[in-house]
C-alpha cells in the first residue's frame, strides 16, 4: 500500500507555469478567457479578482468623476485597463493616470514609464493589494500607488519606489485633509470628495 506524502516547503507535488502577456492574450483571442472575466496576469499567473461590490464600484465611479473634470488634457484617465509591467505581469488597476499620447494607448498598452499614478480601490483585497500589488508596482518603478480602502474610509499614499517596495508611504483619515498626486499637484482631493 502506496503510503501518501505530505509536500513540504522542500518538495512540490506539482510545478506551476508561468503565462507570458503574449499568451495570456492568447488565451482571450481563442475563447479560454472571456471579455468580461475578471482577470489579471500576475507574475506569470491568471489571478481571478473578487466581484465588484456596490461601494467599491460607486468610490471608483466618483473618483473617475472627480479625476476626469479636473486633470484635463494633462493625463489620460484610464478606468479598469490593462498596464503592462513586464513579460509576465499586466494587472488592470482600478484607475491609472497616463502621460497624455495622441493615439491614447491604441498600439499598444502602456507600459511603467507612461504611469503617474495607480490608484487601487479595496473593499476586500487590501491585504492583496499590500502584499502582492504594491510589491509588483514598485519592483516596475511606478512613481505613486494610492490604496483606497473604503471600508476604513481612508487612502494610504506610496511614493518612491526603491526595489521592490516604496520608501515614501503616509495614511490620510480626515475627511477634510487635501492631497494630490505628484506628478499633478493641481488635483487636490479629499476624502470627503471621495467617499461621499
Amino acid at each position: 500500500m502506496a503510503v501518501p506524502v505530505k509536500p513540504t516547503s522542500k518538495s512540490k507535488p506539482y510545478a506551476l507555469r508561468k503565462f507570458t502577456v503574449e499568451e495570456y492574450h492568447k488565451l482571450a483571442e481563442v475563447g479560454i478567457l472571456g471579455e468580461d472575466d475578471r482577470v489579471e496576469l500576475i507574475e506569470g499567473e491568471i489571478v481571478v479578482n473578487s466581484p465588484i461590490g456596490s461601494r467599491h464600484a460607486a468610490c471608483v465611479n466618483r473618483l473617475t468623476h472627480l479625476v476626469t473634470q479636473r486633470v484635463g488634457d494633462r493625463a489620460i484617465v484610464s478606468v479598469q485597463n490593462p498596464i503592462r509591467l513586464s513579460e509576465h505581469s499586466e494587472p488592470q488597476p482600478d484607475l491609472a493616470l497616463l502621460k497624455p499620447r495622441p493615439d491614447f494607448y491604441a498600439n499598444e498598452h502602456p507600459k511603467p514609464e507612461d504611469v503617474l499614478l495607480i490608484v487601487e480601490v479595496a473593499e476586500t483585497s487590501l491585504e492583496y493589494d499590500h502584499e502582492v500589488k504594491l510589491p509588483l508596482y514598485a519592483g516596475c518603478g511606478i512613481p505613486e500607488v494610492w490604496l483606497v480602502d473604503v471600508t476604513r474610509r481612508r487612502v494610504e499614499i506610496f511614493k518612491k519606489p526603491q526595489g521592490e517596495r516604496y520608501t515614501s508611504a503616509r495614511a490620510l483619515m480626515k475627511a477634510d485633509e487635501a492631497f494630490a498626486p505628484e506628478a499633478l499637484p493641481e488635483l487636490r482631493l479629499t476624502l470627503r470628495e471621495i467617499f461621499g
